[in-house]
């Protein structure tokens, strides 16, 4: 068997890296387009899965400026942690969802309507939905 040239050997962490960093959105420059462009070529270079996606076909296009911040904010209202992602939600058209990982490290995907509403939550992991209220 024939050893990989040291140049393979050191450039594979680096293309991971560089990879993960893309799939991330890189950094938080404050150019919402430049991080989408940068997401859809992850997904078409590696699939949603690899993008960190969830593998489903609905495109759930990721919430910005005064409407992110005001969904985030009655979010976490409702259910105290940290956000983890918020997004238009694909499955209930006109509503926004809100990923926030709580204090004992579960996850719940809190669904808004456009006035900012909770109307209904999904612990992670499952596929039963939760009735808020």
């Amino acid at each position: 068997m024939r050893a990989l040239p040291r140049r393979a050997v050191l450039a594979a962490p680096a293309a991971v890296l560089m990879f993960a960093l893309v799939a991330c959105g890189g950094s938080d420059s404050g150019s919402d387009s430049k991080a989408a462009d940068t997401q859809q070529q992850a997904q078409s270079a590696g699939g949603a899965d690899a993008a960190g996606g969830d593998g489903d076909d609905k495109k759930e296009p990721p919430l910005t400026g005064d409407v992110k911040q005001k969904a985030e904010a009655a979010a976490l209202a409702a259910y105290p942690g940290t956000v983890v992602k918020s997004e238009e939600d694909a499955e209930k058209p006109g509503m926004y969802a809100v990923e926030v990982k709580q204090a004992d490290g579960t996850s719940i995907e809190v669904y808004l309507d456009k006035s900012f509403k909770v109307t209904d939550t999904k612990k992670e992991g499952t596929e039963e939905a939760d009735d808020a209220g």
